[in-house]
């Protein structure tokens, strides 16, 4: 079979093997790495209350780094842009978040606008009760990314998630930041507003430390260096195959031989009757 393996075709088709499975290794090897995802700062640094003007720019995806960062904004609330978030947790509480859009000064020309949640309320009729945010205002609160969007039936004055892909067409406004912040501390028309019920102030921690792992990741991977391993299974199989073809060929060989002189050895033997005499 060695002879078999170096004909100059097999080697040509072994080289080309190494080379699919070097391939294979490299991108079972980036699965690898996609696999583990950035950690979360740690709350050493997204504690510290920061400008979101410094840390974030409109338009720029927030990456794990971002997320979480405690920020300090001027500008002005819009009117008439409130929504209610629907499905929101307080503790084992179900409710709504009331949001409304804030004008980024410093953000750019035209100025940016980006997501508020002011607080909690339990049920869509409190929020007649809450005074809607309207005017210039500074606040203070931690940077979280967009939700993505979900396709239900509209409730009017309601979303199902604080999504700003949805939200940049409901409040009409040429850019947003691709987040929102969740504030702690708002200072409206120079005083501080405090939530009064039945608004609820929501608290949002930092995210834990440990990195998160994606196992689907972890599947290609393993996936691609099975790949990798079959090329040169395969390339072995069609080797064999090939060895296998050529003894029988000389095997039919040499049995074409043996039917074309079938009495050659027996002509040749002496007769009883000639031994006899």
């Amino acid at each position: 079979m060695l002879k078999t393996a170096l004909k100059p075709r097999w080697i040509l088709s072994l080289v080309l093997a190494m080379a699919i499975a070097a391939l294979f290794v490299l991108l079972s090897q980036w699965q690898f790495s996609r696999s583990q995802d950035s950690a979360p700062p740690p709350p050493s640094t997204t504690e510290v209350v920061r400008p979101l003007t410094e840390v974030f720019q409109p338009g720029v995806p927030m990456t794990a780094g971002i997320a979480d960062q405690m920020v300090r904004m001027e500008g002005t609330f819009l009117p008439d842009t409130r929504v209610l978030v629907q499905t929101r947790l307080q503790g084992d509480r179900d409710g709504l978040w009331v949001v409304s859009a804030f004008e980024v000064d410093g953000s750019g020309e035209p100025a940016a606008v980006i997501p508020v949640v002011h607080g909690w309320i339990p049920d869509p009729d409190s929020s007649s009760q809450v005074p809607e945010s309207v005017g210039a205002g500074i606040v203070e609160g931690r940077l979280l990314p967009s939700e993505a969007p979900v396709v239900q039936r509209p409730v009017p004055g309601q979303v199902p998630t604080l999504s700003v892909a949805q939200l940049i067409n409901v409040w009409d406004v040429p850019v947003m930041y691709s987040g929102f912040v969740v504030s702690f501390e708002t200072a409206l028309n120079g005083s501080t507003a405090q939530p009064e019920a039945p608004l609820e102030a929501v608290r949002v921690g930092p995210q834990p430390q440990e990195t998160p792992i994606n196992w689907l990741n972890i599947f290609y991977a393993v996936e691609w260096f099975v790949f990798a391993g079959f090329a040169f299974f395969l390339w072995w199989r069609l080797v064999a195959d090939d060895h296998r073809r050529t003894l029988e060929e000389e095997l039919d060989r040499h049995s074409g031989i043996d039917d074309a002189f079938p009495n050659e050895s027996s002509q040749n033997e002496p007769t009883t009757d000639e031994v006899r005499t």
